[in-house]
Order: structure tokens, then C-alpha cells, then sequence
């Protein structure tokens, strides 16, 4: 689910007639965010030329499949259009659904606090009062920030096509220019040096890989919205092809911003920059304006992209509490028919999570890395069910048999991949995301006494309790300092 996924449904007639250059800038336009201008710094501190090569292919080859995935789910599963959750909780039962809706909620929540981060940092270079975006000041004025967009919202401000439009130009322009320039600027001798990490770099190249993984799904999410455009298309099977041509194009967009860095400065130097770290690549080549360019491109960027995400993560709960899979109360709507107490929640957690980076060694990539680790497990469950429906062969019979070898191949290397990254993002933020979920469950329980349902299945009860042993391992490995923020 996206951003556009908030708008009303009342123009889904008008925009019915939409053809495939419109469909690919929707499927562009959704993938495209803040993450790209932090690549260069995260990618120099994790590996060199070649290990970013083969991270963006495992990426690319990965993030399509599972963008394919809910493309064939959408086609195969109209009936489930209360959002991702819906297929976790079709294909694996309500509680697992709970985990994958309120997962999905706190990623977007935690991806919040991601913007206001990099907004911060990218001031902080010219007022050091804000730091990397993780002092006192810099938190104070974010959560002022946080609570006035929350108002806004309650008063009835919701994304518009002007926004929509202004947003999108800010992200597109400074990474496209950001690439001409460094093209010519490329230096045959530094990238030759930093192929294979620089002199004395001698980290495993699949450990390189590895550590590279979260922030290759963190810039690729929202990938799971291009499935709710073949609603807009005029042709259906402009749909897919909108989803192939999007992606590469926007893979490729990350892929030239990532390498190109490595032609500039030598890893180490990228490596330390501040974020947003594109501003400092293009400083170092065309003077203080680069620098000054990139950061006006990424705060319109972000603030664009925090509306339509807050409003995006109010709907997640709201749409869920329709269904009756969270408490009845996250249904209320103020005047302006707005979903009041679901922003309300959203906020509350955006700010909880926004008082813990005064504690981060390192707050942008530390919310990074949650917002993704969140993520994966609905990105997984979907993929999952898609598998399960290929094994059992459900919606495959007669007629709809059709690629079905192209369709269960395609699952299964979803399933895979999804999995991978679940290993690649290690323990410590599986444990901080369990850390999340046990509390959450709150709600799953809320909702379950509203129903006169019994708390738990046998197996959601031995699920329930897997997850609270992973938050009290986190809230230990916290107070040890073997988990660290």
C-alpha cells in the first residue's frame, strides 16, 4: 500500500482510462522517496563497486518478484482488498494477519521518523544546532513539526495532485542531475581503487552483500502499491508492464546514484559522510550550491512523502478496525471524515520512536533499519500465501490455470528472497521488532474480546508466546548492550 492508496475510490471511474505512461510514473512516483539520497554513505560504509553490483542484482532480481507477486495476488485475489494484512491473514489466520497489518503500520510509523531525521541532518549542515538530525533540538522541533502535520490532517488537509506533482519533481530532478554531473565527473582511478573496498579493506564480499540488504528494501518499499493500479488502468496487461518498466527504470536510477559515488571520493570518505549523503558527493564536485541543491530537493521531497505516509498509516488501522481485525474505536472519524483516532495512534507511535533517537548511535540508519525489519514480515506472509496457492493450486483450475508455471516460479523466488533478507537483517532487529509486536497485540486482543472470540488459537497462543520471548531476549540484549539503536 502507498501513498495514493489514500485518495478516495470516487475517481477510480475518471482515472479508469489511464495508459501505460501514466501507469509507470504512478509505479515511479511510489518507489521513489528519501531513501535514495542517503545511498552513497550507506553502501560506502558496507561495501565497495563490487559488492554493490551484486547487492542491486540480488535487490532488483528480488524486490520484482515480489512486486510481481502482489500483482498476481491482486489478479487472483480481487476479493482482498483490505491491504497487504489480507493476505496473511487469508492464507495463515488472524493472528499472523494482526503481525503483518500492525507490522506494516509500525514500519510506516518508524519510516516517518526516517524524514524527519534526514530533514534535520540535512539542515544540520548549515545549522549545527540540529546535529545529524539526533539532538535535543533537533527532536523538539520534529515533534512540533510531527504533531502540526497530525492537525492539519484532522482539520481535512489530505494529499493533493498538486502536491502529488510538486513532490515528485523535487525527487526526480536533483537525482537525475545528481547523475549527469557525476558522470562527468568520474574519476577512472578512484573507482578502480574503491571496485573492491579500497587498500586494507578486507570484509567477506558476502558479508559486504549482506549488510547491504535492508537498505536496498528500505529505498524499494512502497513496491507492493503498483498492484492496486490495474483498478486505473484502461488496459490490464498495461498493468504488469507498467510494474517491469517502473521498476527497472527506478532500479536503475538507485543503482547509477550508488556506483557513480564510488567514481568521486574513496569509500572511506563516503563512508563517513553526513546524510544526506548525496549533497556532499555533488559538493565535493560542483562546490557549495550541490550541496545546497540536493537539500532543498530533499526537504520538499520528504515533507510531500511524510503527508501521504502519516495518511497512508491512519488508513492501515482504520480499513483493519473496518474488518473488525482491530478495536472498534480506531473507526472514528472527526467531521472532516477523517480517521481521528487511528492518526492519533500514529503520531503517538511516530513520537515514541522519535524520543528513542536521542539514544542511537547512528538515528537515520538505526530507523532505517526498523522501518524495514518491520516490513518483512508482511512482505513475506504475502509472498508466502501466493506459494500456498500455487501448492494447493487454489484459483488455478480450468481457464485461470493459465502461467501458472510462471506464477508459482515467481512465489516461490519471492518466498526465497523475503527470507533472505529476514536472515540478512539479523537478530538484534528481529528482536526490536518483537519488541514492537508484543505490546501491539494489545489491540489484536481488544478486538477479539469486541468479537466475543476466545484470545487465542492453540497455535496463535504458541505464536503469541515465540513473540514475547523475542521482546524480553530485546529489552535484555538492550540493557546489555548486545542490542544496541
Amino acid at each position: 500500500m502507498t501513498a495514493s492508496d489514500t485518495g478516495s475510490s470516487s475517481g477510480t471511474s475518471t482515472a479508469a482510462t489511464l495508459r501505460l505512461p501514466a501507469l509507470t510514473g504512478m509505479v515511479v512516483g511510489s518507489m521513489v522517496g528519501a531513501g535514495v539520497f542517503s545511498l552513497p554513505s550507506n553502501f560506502g560504509r558496507a561495501t565497495g563497486v563490487l559488492g554493490a553490483l551484486i547487492a542491486w542484482a540480488v535487490a532488483g532480481a528480488g524486490m520484482l518478484m515480489l512486486a510481481l507477486v502482489f500483482q498476481q495476488l491482486a489478479v487472483r485475489k480481487p476479493d482482498l482488498d483490505a491491504g497487504v494484512y489480507a493476505y496473511a491473514k487469508a492464507g495463515f489466520g488472524d493472528y499472523p494477519g494482526f503481525i503483518s497489518a500492525f507490522g506494516y503500520w509500525a514500519s510506516a510509523c518508524v519510516g516517518n521518523v526516517t524524514y524527519w531525521v534526514l530533514i534535520k541532518s540535512t539542515l544540520g549542515a548549515v545549522l549545527p544546532v540540529f546535529g545529524e538530525g539526533d539532538t535535543i533540538t533537533a527532536v523538539v522541533i520534529s515533534s512540533v513539526g510531527l504533531w502540526a502535520f497530525a492537525y492539519l490532517i484532522m482539520r481535512g488537509v489530505k494529499e493533493a495532485t498538486g502536491i502529488n506533482a510538486v513532490v515528485t519533481i523535487a525527487k526526480i530532478v536533483p537525482i537525475v542531475t545528481f547523475v549527469v554531473i557525476v558522470i562527468f565527473a568520474l574519476d577512472a582511478g578512484v573507482f578502480a581503487e574503491n571496485f573492491l573496498g579500497g587498500q586494507g579493506y578486507d570484509t567477506g564480499l558476502g558479508s559486504q552483500v549482506l549488510s547491504t540488504m535492508l537498505v536496498t528494501v528500505f529505498v524499494f518499499l512502497g513496491v507492493e502499491g503498483a498492484s492496486v493500479y490495474s483498478r486505473y488502468a484502461r488496459r490490464r496487461e498495461d498493468v504488469g508492464r507498467a510494474t517491469v518498466v517502473g521498476f527497472l527504470g527506478v532500479l536503475a536510477l538507485f543503482a547509477s546514484v550508488t556506483i557513480l559515488s564510488y567514481g568521486v571520493l574513496p569509500r572511506r570518505e563516503l563512508a563517513d559522510m553526513r546524510q544526506p549523503s548525496m549533497a556532499g558527493v555533488l559538493e565535493s564536485v560542483v562546490g557549495p550550491w550541490g550541496a545546497a541543491f540536493i537539500g532543498i530537493g530533499v526537504i520538499v521531497s520528504v515533507l510531500g512523502a511524510y503527508l501521504a505516509w502519516t495518511l497512508m498509516a491512519a488508513e492501515v488501522l482504520f480499513v483493519a478496525a473496518k474488518n473488525s481485525d482491530m478495536p472498534r474505536f480506531l473507526r472514528r472519524v472527526n467531521a472532516k471524515d477523517v480517521p481521528s483516532a487511528a492518526l492519533l495512534l500514529t503520531s503517538g507511535l511516530s513520537q515514541v520512536v522519535l524520543l528513542t533517537t536521542l539514544w542511537s548511535d547512528d538515528a537515520f540508519t538505526f530507523t532505517l533499519k526498523l522501518c524495514t525489519s518491520l516490513s518483512l514480515v508482511p512482505y513475506l506472509l504475502a509472498a508466502a500465501y501466493a506459494l500456498r496457492l500455487g501448492v494447493t493450486r487454489e484459483t488455478y483450475t480450468g481457464a485461470a490455470a493459465r502461467g501458472y508455471a510462471r506464477e508459482f516460479t515467481i512465489a516461490a523466488a519471492a518466498t526465497v528472497y523475503t527470507l533472505f533478507l529476514v536472515v540478512a537483517a539479523g537478530a538484534q532487529f528481529l528482536l526490536l521488532s518483537c519488541i514492537v509486536y508484543a505490546p501491539g497485540t494489545v489491540l489484536f486482543l481488544l478486538a477479539r474480546r469486541e468479537r466475543q472470540q476466545r484470545a487465542f488459537t492453540p497455535v496463535e497462543l504458541g505464536l503469541f508466546v515465540l513473540v514475547v520471548i523475542g521482546a524480553v531476549a530485546g529489552i535484555v540484549g538492550l540493557a546489555t548492550g548486545w542490542v544496541r539503536i
